[in-house]
């Protein structure tokens, strides 16, 4: 028998717990193949990939440096077409009180809404999405700490 599912809408809010972010805003975008996360900094050093996440402005938002000792380089096109190298790194997303381990590029997203992008990989076989819908996964998980 197939498992059911899960409903995902349009937008939520995630905890991502290996970057040690929590209550982040996500987009579910089914025409990107990974997911995305903003970083405001992002240097390249001897040990790894030093990023901070998000932007100060954002909700979930630490400033706290994070070393990320393994990483890769891979060509992506982004949403306008344009061919961009950018790192792509391992982390997780907790979604629906179940946690994914997916792949995250990292991107200067700083003039859109949304610091996360959901991707195709990650969502594949295991959500419907509704774009009627919003915060599914938060709504559940606020019920559930009630």
């Amino acid at each position: 028998m197939k498992a059911q599912k899960q409903i995902i809408g349009k937008d939520d809010i995630a905890d991502l717990p290996a970057f040690e972010l929590e209550n982040v805003k996500v987009k579910t975008d089914s025409g990107a193949y990974t997911c995305t996360i903003h970083c405001s900094h992002i240097d390249e050093t001897p040990g790894g990939l030093e990023v901070i996440f998000l932007a100060e402005d954002e909700q979930g938002f630490s400033g706290k440096k994070v070393t990320i000792p393994v990483y890769q380089r891979k060509k992506v096109r982004s949403s306008s077409g344009e061919l961009q190298e950018r790192y792509i790194i391992q982390g997780n997303i907790v979604l629906f009180g179940k946690t994914y381990n997916t792949e995250f590029t990292l991107s200067r997203r700083d003039l859109m809404r949304y610091p996360v992008l959901l991707g195709r990989k990650l969502l594949n076989h295991r959500f419907l999405i509704d774009t009627a819908e919003s915060n599914n996964s938060y709504n559940m998980k606020n019920k559930i700490n009630a």
